[in-house]
């Protein structure tokens, strides 16, 4: 233990201002997330801008790539929040059918496997399967997200277990801590979804 809090200090002492601002706004993002707040539409806006060129310089390229794409899914996820409804007003909370869910593990599996190979034959980018999985993995769950997809929170779970891996392997040790508080508070994310979209549902059922 005491090993583990002296890298952490020396960590943070060595970490910069771009990762810095980067994890300060992803935990204020997946927080606001958490509590259907959409205030977390800016937060990732701002964490994932800085987020593209930390992962660039870090020869992580899927992830610099994927950030890229973040940025373009804070301004479609506010939108779909406030007018996403057929009604055009607020969106609530939905689950996926289980046949819906096999088609996204699919079409993550292949897509990985795919710039995976291209990655490690083209370029020099480092794990190159991993990084492939956790980013196209996020690309799909942060569609659910911006559509309050119930069993995005359950998806989170792995792929911020992954990128824990990711990240220590890069010597991102404070990203890699703030993806370990991702996963306690997607816990708590999916449990406060759930509780809603179920009382959404009775009251639909007594309506």
């Amino acid at each position: 233990m005491t090993d583990f809090l002296s890298n952490l200090s020396a960590a943070w002492a060595a970490t910069g201002t771009i990762e810095i601002v980067a994890v300060a706004f992803g935990l204020a993002y997946i927080i606001l997330a958490a509590k259907e707040n959409s205030w977390c539409w800016p937060a990732g806006f701002i964490g994932t801008g800085t987020s593209v060129y930390l992962f660039w310089d870090g020869s992580l390229y899927m992830e610099s790539a994927l950030n890229v794409y973040y940025l373009l899914m804070a301004i479609i996820g506010w939108w779909q929040w406030q007018y996403g409804s057929k009604t055009k007003g607020v969106l609530e909370i939905r689950s996926l059918r289980v046949k819906e869910h096999l088609n996204f593990i699919g079409i993550i599996v292949l897509l990985s496997t795919i710039s995976g190979y291209l990655l490690s034959q083209n370029t020099d980018a480092v794990l190159p399967y991993l990084d492939s999985f956790t980013t196209w993995s996020a690309v799909i769950t942060t569609w659910m997200v911006a559509r309050k997809i119930v069993e995005n929170w359950l998806y989170w779970l792995l792929i911020n277990s992954a990128s824990i891996y990711l990240y220590l392997d890069r010597g991102y040790v404070l990203y890699a801590v703030l993806f370990g508080l991702y996963i306690i508070i997607a816990v708590f994310g999916y449990v406060q979804w759930r509780t809603k979209l179920r009382a959404q549902n009775a009251t639909v059922t007594h309506a």
